[in-house]
Protein backbone atom coordinates (compact mmCIF):
# COMPACT_ATOMS: atom_id res chain seq x y z
CA UNK A 1 0.00 0.00 0.00
CA UNK A 2 2.47 2.36 0.98
CA UNK A 3 3.68 2.42 -3.17
CA UNK A 4 0.30 3.21 -3.92
CA UNK A 5 -0.26 6.04 -1.65
CA UNK A 6 3.11 7.94 -2.61
CA UNK A 7 2.26 7.04 -6.39
CA UNK A 8 -1.17 8.63 -5.68
CA UNK A 9 -0.17 11.79 -3.68
CA UNK A 10 2.39 12.15 -6.42
CA UNK A 11 -0.19 11.92 -9.50
CA UNK A 12 -2.27 14.77 -7.24
CA UNK A 13 -2.31 18.19 -8.24
CA UNK A 14 -2.98 19.55 -4.33
CA UNK A 15 -0.74 17.31 -2.21
CA UNK A 16 3.13 17.44 -1.75
CA UNK A 17 5.05 14.28 -0.22
CA UNK A 18 6.64 15.61 2.86
CA UNK A 19 7.35 11.80 4.30
CA UNK A 20 7.26 8.28 3.63
CA UNK A 21 7.95 6.16 6.56
CA UNK A 22 8.57 2.44 6.98
CA UNK A 23 9.61 -0.03 9.45
CA UNK A 24 13.17 -0.05 10.45
CA UNK A 25 14.30 -2.89 8.88
CA UNK A 26 12.27 -2.49 5.88
CA UNK A 27 14.78 -2.83 3.00
CA UNK A 28 13.23 0.51 1.45
CA UNK A 29 14.49 2.74 4.16
CA UNK A 30 16.82 5.08 3.41
CA UNK A 31 15.79 4.53 -0.53
CA UNK A 32 14.01 7.87 -2.43
CA UNK A 33 10.12 7.39 -2.00
CA UNK A 34 9.49 7.87 -5.93
CA UNK A 35 11.85 5.33 -6.71
CA UNK A 36 10.50 2.30 -4.71
CA UNK A 37 7.18 3.35 -5.88
CA UNK A 38 8.61 3.03 -9.77
CA UNK A 39 8.29 6.50 -10.38
CA UNK A 40 10.24 9.82 -10.85
CA UNK A 41 12.32 10.55 -7.87
CA UNK A 42 10.97 12.75 -5.35
CA UNK A 43 13.64 13.54 -3.58
CA UNK A 44 12.14 12.40 -0.12
CA UNK A 45 13.83 9.54 1.18
CA UNK A 46 12.05 6.86 3.16
CA UNK A 47 12.11 6.95 6.47
CA UNK A 48 11.85 4.73 10.07
CA UNK A 49 12.00 7.81 12.74
CA UNK A 50 9.43 10.55 12.50
CA UNK A 51 12.08 13.19 13.85
CA UNK A 52 13.68 12.76 10.44
CA UNK A 53 10.49 14.41 9.16
CA UNK A 54 11.77 17.89 7.93
CA UNK A 55 8.65 19.85 8.86
CA UNK A 56 5.51 18.88 10.79
CA UNK A 57 3.00 17.08 8.31
CA UNK A 58 -0.21 19.15 7.02
CA UNK A 59 -2.24 15.51 7.45
CA UNK A 60 -1.30 11.84 8.25
CA UNK A 61 -2.22 9.18 6.12
CA UNK A 62 -2.08 5.46 7.68
CA UNK A 63 -1.95 2.52 6.20
CA UNK A 64 0.16 -0.07 8.35
CA UNK A 65 -0.76 -2.31 11.75
CA UNK A 66 -2.27 -1.59 14.62
CA UNK A 67 0.87 -1.01 16.62
CA UNK A 68 2.06 1.19 14.04
CA UNK A 69 -1.24 3.84 13.65
CA UNK A 70 -1.71 3.50 17.84
CA UNK A 71 1.92 5.09 17.49
CA UNK A 72 1.23 7.25 15.12
CA UNK A 73 -2.10 8.73 16.67
CA UNK A 74 0.00 9.79 19.92
CA UNK A 75 2.17 11.94 17.69
CA UNK A 76 -0.57 13.44 15.35
CA UNK A 77 -2.87 14.28 19.13
CA UNK A 78 0.06 15.82 20.87
CA UNK A 79 1.10 17.98 17.26
CA UNK A 80 -2.33 18.15 16.14
CA UNK A 81 -2.03 16.55 12.37
CA UNK A 82 -5.24 15.54 11.06
CA UNK A 83 -5.67 12.01 10.08
CA UNK A 84 -6.39 9.60 7.35
CA UNK A 85 -5.96 6.34 9.07
CA UNK A 86 -7.27 2.77 6.55
CA UNK A 87 -5.37 0.06 9.36
CA UNK A 88 -7.20 -2.71 9.54
CA UNK A 89 -7.57 -5.39 11.92
CA UNK A 90 -7.79 -2.73 15.31
CA UNK A 91 -9.46 -4.31 18.36
CA UNK A 92 -12.12 -2.68 20.48
CA UNK A 93 -9.95 -0.93 22.76
CA UNK A 94 -7.88 0.45 19.67
CA UNK A 95 -10.77 1.42 18.12
CA UNK A 96 -12.26 3.61 21.20
CA UNK A 97 -8.33 5.16 21.22
CA UNK A 98 -8.84 6.64 17.74
CA UNK A 99 -12.69 7.77 18.67
CA UNK A 100 -10.77 9.40 21.95
CA UNK A 101 -8.51 10.86 19.80
CA UNK A 102 -11.30 12.24 17.55
CA UNK A 103 -11.85 14.83 20.35
CA UNK A 104 -8.43 16.57 19.91
CA UNK A 105 -8.15 15.82 16.11
CA UNK A 106 -9.88 15.60 12.81
CA UNK A 107 -9.92 11.71 11.78
CA UNK A 108 -11.20 9.90 8.63
CA UNK A 109 -11.29 6.22 9.54
CA UNK A 110 -12.16 3.44 7.19
CA UNK A 111 -11.67 0.30 7.01
CA UNK A 112 -11.90 0.74 3.48
CA UNK A 113 -10.98 3.64 1.06
CA UNK A 114 -12.23 2.85 -2.14
CA UNK A 115 -15.18 4.45 -3.73
CA UNK A 116 -16.53 1.60 -5.02
CA UNK A 117 -16.68 -0.14 -1.78
CA UNK A 118 -18.54 2.79 -0.08
CA UNK A 119 -21.38 3.05 -2.70
CA UNK A 120 -21.78 -0.66 -1.89
CA UNK A 121 -22.31 0.05 1.73
CA UNK A 122 -25.10 2.38 0.69
CA UNK A 123 -26.62 -0.04 -1.69
CA UNK A 124 -25.84 -2.82 1.07
CA UNK A 125 -28.34 -0.16 3.83
CA UNK A 126 -31.27 0.07 1.19
CA UNK A 127 -31.09 -3.48 0.34
CA UNK A 128 -31.01 -4.87 3.82
CA UNK A 129 -34.01 -2.77 4.66
CA UNK A 130 -36.21 -3.46 1.83
CA UNK A 131 -35.50 -7.29 1.74
CA UNK A 132 -35.64 -7.85 6.20
CA UNK A 133 -34.81 -10.83 7.60
CA UNK A 134 -36.75 -12.71 5.46
CA UNK A 135 -33.71 -13.75 3.15
CA UNK A 136 -30.16 -14.97 4.49
CA UNK A 137 -26.98 -13.13 4.53
CA UNK A 138 -23.51 -14.32 3.61
CA UNK A 139 -20.55 -12.44 3.21
CA UNK A 140 -17.84 -13.92 1.29
CA UNK A 141 -14.33 -11.90 1.15
CA UNK A 142 -10.77 -12.87 -0.63
CA UNK A 143 -7.33 -11.21 -0.25
CA UNK A 144 -3.59 -11.91 -1.13
CA UNK A 145 -2.32 -15.06 1.50
CA UNK A 146 0.16 -12.78 3.35
CA UNK A 147 -3.21 -10.59 4.70
CA UNK A 148 -3.05 -11.03 8.66
CA UNK A 149 -6.44 -10.51 9.49
CA UNK A 150 -9.83 -11.77 8.99
CA UNK A 151 -12.55 -11.43 8.06
CA UNK A 152 -11.31 -8.14 6.29
CA UNK A 153 -12.15 -5.02 7.90
CA UNK A 154 -14.40 -4.17 4.79
CA UNK A 155 -16.47 -7.23 5.48
CA UNK A 156 -16.94 -6.58 8.66
CA UNK A 157 -17.96 -3.25 7.66
CA UNK A 158 -20.65 -4.75 5.20
CA UNK A 159 -21.75 -7.26 8.31
CA UNK A 160 -22.13 -3.97 10.30
CA UNK A 161 -24.30 -2.18 7.85
CA UNK A 162 -26.29 -5.14 7.02
CA UNK A 163 -27.18 -5.40 10.86
CA UNK A 164 -27.85 -1.91 11.63
CA UNK A 165 -30.44 -1.40 8.59
CA UNK A 166 -32.13 -5.03 9.83
CA UNK A 167 -31.60 -3.74 13.68
CA UNK A 168 -29.96 -6.35 15.35
CA UNK A 169 -26.46 -6.30 16.75
CA UNK A 170 -23.93 -7.76 14.59
CA UNK A 171 -22.00 -9.32 17.43
CA UNK A 172 -25.27 -11.29 18.41
CA UNK A 173 -25.82 -12.78 14.91
CA UNK A 174 -22.38 -13.32 12.91
CA UNK A 175 -21.15 -16.66 12.58
CA UNK A 176 -17.60 -17.00 11.40
CA UNK A 177 -17.02 -20.71 11.57
CA UNK A 178 -18.51 -23.58 10.45
CA UNK A 179 -17.62 -27.03 10.96
CA UNK A 180 -19.34 -30.47 11.34
CA UNK A 181 -23.19 -31.10 12.09
CA UNK A 182 -24.23 -27.52 12.55
CA UNK A 183 -28.29 -27.84 12.23
CA UNK A 184 -30.17 -25.81 10.23
CA UNK A 185 -29.45 -22.44 9.72
CA UNK A 186 -30.22 -19.59 12.39
CA UNK A 187 -32.63 -17.57 11.49
CA UNK A 188 -30.65 -13.85 11.31
CA UNK A 189 -27.71 -15.10 11.10
CA UNK A 190 -24.95 -13.70 9.01
CA UNK A 191 -22.49 -15.55 7.80
CA UNK A 192 -18.62 -14.70 6.86
CA UNK A 193 -16.32 -16.25 4.80
CA UNK A 194 -12.58 -15.53 4.40
CA UNK A 195 -10.29 -16.73 1.26
CA UNK A 196 -6.45 -16.26 1.54
CA UNK A 197 -4.60 -17.08 -1.64
CA UNK A 198 -1.86 -15.73 -4.15
CA UNK A 199 -2.18 -11.87 -4.60
CA UNK A 200 -6.08 -10.70 -4.64
CA UNK A 201 -6.18 -7.30 -4.24
CA UNK A 202 -9.88 -7.56 -2.26
CA UNK A 203 -12.88 -9.06 -3.52
CA UNK A 204 -16.26 -8.81 -1.82
CA UNK A 205 -19.59 -10.89 -2.20
CA UNK A 206 -22.95 -9.63 -0.15
CA UNK A 207 -25.51 -12.74 -0.74
CA UNK A 208 -29.16 -12.18 0.10
CA UNK A 209 -30.93 -15.25 -0.35
CA UNK A 210 -34.47 -15.68 -0.16
CA UNK A 211 -36.96 -18.71 -1.18
CA UNK A 212 -36.66 -18.74 -5.36
CA UNK A 213 -34.63 -15.65 -5.91
CA UNK A 214 -30.92 -14.57 -4.81
CA UNK A 215 -29.47 -10.59 -4.82
CA UNK A 216 -25.50 -10.09 -5.21
CA UNK A 217 -24.04 -7.39 -4.08
CA UNK A 218 -20.00 -7.25 -5.23
CA UNK A 219 -16.93 -5.38 -5.71
CA UNK A 220 -13.54 -6.25 -6.73
CA UNK A 221 -10.62 -4.60 -6.64
CA UNK A 222 -7.87 -5.15 -9.44
CA UNK A 223 -5.77 -2.63 -7.81
CA UNK A 224 -4.15 -0.98 -4.78
CA UNK A 225 -4.58 2.16 -6.52
CA UNK A 226 -8.10 2.52 -5.87
CA UNK A 227 -7.60 2.61 -1.96
CA UNK A 228 -4.89 4.83 -2.20
CA UNK A 229 -6.93 7.40 -4.88
CA UNK A 230 -9.47 6.96 -2.43
CA UNK A 231 -7.26 8.23 0.77
CA UNK A 232 -6.08 11.09 -1.32
CA UNK A 233 -9.88 12.05 -1.57
CA UNK A 234 -10.42 11.79 1.93
CA UNK A 235 -7.06 13.63 2.48
CA UNK A 236 -8.09 16.82 0.45
CA UNK A 237 -11.52 16.73 2.37
CA UNK A 238 -10.13 16.08 5.81
CA UNK A 239 -8.32 19.95 5.37
CA UNK A 240 -10.20 22.33 6.99
CA UNK A 241 -12.98 20.26 9.36
CA UNK A 242 -13.36 20.69 12.64
CA UNK A 243 -12.54 18.40 15.43
CA UNK A 244 -14.40 14.68 14.38
CA UNK A 245 -14.63 11.21 13.46
CA UNK A 246 -15.42 10.48 10.14
CA UNK A 247 -15.72 7.87 7.57
CA UNK A 248 -15.57 7.50 3.87
CA UNK A 249 -19.00 8.19 3.55
CA UNK A 250 -19.01 11.50 5.22
CA UNK A 251 -16.03 11.92 2.93
CA UNK A 252 -18.09 11.16 -0.34
CA UNK A 253 -21.26 12.43 0.71
CA UNK A 254 -23.27 9.38 1.09
CA UNK A 255 -24.88 9.47 4.54
CA UNK A 256 -28.80 10.22 4.83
Amino acid sequence: MGRALVQACCASEHTTLLAAMARATADCCGQDAGTVAGIDKQHVAVISERSAIPQQPYIWVDFTLPDGVLDALAFCTQERVPMVIGTTGLNAEQKDLIEDASHTIPIVFAPNMSVGVNLCLSILKTAAQTLGQDYDVEIVEAHHKNKLDAPSGTALRMGEVVADALDVELQDNAEFVRHGNLGQRKKGAIGFQSVRAGDIVGEHTVTFAGIGERIEIAHKASSRMTFAQGAMRAAHWLSGQPVGLYDMQDVLHLKT
